[in-house]
């Protein structure tokens, strides 16, 4: 599966606008639906429609650098509840 930054998305859905979704979509080698999914998302969400890859949306209250923090502190969490996890394992292991 491909993944495109914001700025791509962003300036395939401009050039669509000038275009048309399809040849704008041939030009790019960009599936056809995938361009109408951003445009559409560029109407539903303004601004924020694109942070980059993945389906994360702007709120109107949050920055796209406060969004990709908090995906990073989550990551982080999980990192550390399996080390946390393995740890009690091999606690375990050398107690026998």
């Amino acid at each position: 599966m491909n993944r495109y930054d914001k700025s791509f998305k962003e300036e395939a859905v401009r050039l669509s606008d000038e275009m048309g979704p399809k040849k704008a979509a041939v030009q790019l080698g960009v599936a056809y639906h995938t361009l109408q999914d951003w445009r559409r998302r560029r109407t539903l969400h303004g601004e924020g429609a694109h942070i980059g890859s993945g389906y994360a949306y702007a709120s109107a209250n949050k920055t796209a650098r406060e969004i990709e923090l908090e995906r990073e502190n989550n990551e982080l969490r999980r990192a550390n509840e399996i080390l946390k996890d393995a740890l009690g394992f091999f606690a375990k292991d050398r107690k026998r």
